[in-house]
């Protein structure tokens, strides 16, 4: 990966911004940006948006979310210490003894959660599982005046934690899901901005996505670009570890190459688009059946308007929705050469109506 690409990437993910508060790495992305795209811009839901070409025709929408799950103060008690609730689907069991940066009003306030010692515990309670509403959070406050200077109730935050590079390229931090797909719809359009398509081509970092059962950022994000064609970039569960049914799950692996999904909310003609590109190309690459729907933005985008062609590629992910999420750097790179490739076939002439 090139450094400049590799040194954003990082800085991405190190950004917190849980779902609602996305604030932190929409400015690094939009930076980033500023350096290659013909115009940058954000809307009310907070996305951000950066643009080749915005005077052509058709209009692609790359879509990549930028929110991560988080946590959120919900209530101080009178000793200082936060009671919290969950931004996102959580097993509550990974909270237990981890550390949490609180985004305050004047700035970053460090603290960790806390439960009873197990030395503390009658036998039942040691064998019963943890439920956020037996943990809080402790910022080091003796009193509730304490605490309120630093923190407010709405207040969230992310479990602390920064980047960590293993071999094999691969990746290690708590925000992969899903600061890599608005790192890869920004590289594809980095790649793109020196060989440029003949279509108007928008990266587009989305919020909400972890919360966005109304359809997040990325259903307003659709509409005020008036896309006629989204693909959208998420992660995927990969399952090349233990104790996972393959028969059940699939078969993805780190270093596999993106995932085409095929079936609900996907344009067929767009997503043979992308598998005819990536055979052509010699791009590595699996297949994933979404028989129902996708859990992704793809479901809240192919809707809009009076329907956009609507494609999911995502990167395969080991141990999401947890501090310590991995990912294979090769992937990325596969991932946006064939988003890259497929956006530089598409003209006013390609017809995406399933025939």
């Amino acid at each position: 990966m090139d450094p400049s690409s590799h040194s954003f990437l990082k800085r991405l993910l190190d950004s917190p911004g849980p779902s609602s508060y996305e604030v932190l790495p929409a400015r690094v992305w939009r930076e980033e940006a500023s350096q290659f795209a013909d115009r940058v811009e954000a809307d009310v839901s907070g996305n951000s948006f950066a643009t080749l070409n915005p005077d052509a025709s058709p209009r692609v929408m790359l879509a990549g979310h930028i929110d991560e799950i988080g946590v959120m103060v919900t209530y101080v008690d009178e000793d200082g210490y936060l009671s919290f609730d969950a931004i996102g689907g959580w097993d509550h069991q990974v909270f237990v003894g981890q550390r949490v940066e609180l985004l305050g009003p004047g700035g970053p306030v460090p603290g960790v959660i806390g439960k009873r010692a197990i030395h503390l515990m009658e036998k039942g309670d040691r064998e019963k599982v943890s439920r956020v509403e037996d943990l809080w959070i402790d910022i080091g406050a003796r009193n509730r005046a304490e605490a309120g200077a630093r923190v407010r109730i709405g207040d969230a935050g992310v479990l602390a934690s920064v980047v960590a590079e293993f071999p094999n390229g691969r990746l290690v931090s708590r925000s992969l899901d899903n600061r890599v797909g608005a790192f890869v719809v920004l590289e594809t359009l980095r790649l793109l901005a020196r060989d440029r398509p003949g279509a108007r081509l928008t990266a587009a970092a989305t919020t909400r996505e972890e919360i966005g059962s109304t359809g997040g950022g990325a259903r307003t994000g659709a509409a005020v670009l008036e896309a006629d064609i989204a693909i959208v970039v998420d992660v995927t569960h990969a399952t090349d570890y233990p104790g996972i049914e393959k028969r059940r799950h699939g078969e993805y692996r780190l270093g596999g190459g993106p995932v085409l999904t095929r079936g609900a909310g996907m344009n067929p003609a767009l997503v043979a688009l992308l598998g005819e590109t990536a055979e052509r190309d010699g791009i590595a690459h699996t297949l994933e059946a979404a028989p129902r729907t996708t859990s992704t933005d793809a479901d809240n985008i192919f809707t809009s308007r009076r329907g956009i062609a609507t494609a999911l590629v995502s990167v395969p992910l080991r141990y999401m929705h947890s501090p310590n999420e991995m990912v294979s750097l090769e992937d990325l790179e596969l991932t946006a050469r064939l988003l890259a490739a497929t956006v530089r076939r598409i003209s006013t002439g390609t017809d995406f109506v399933p025939r």
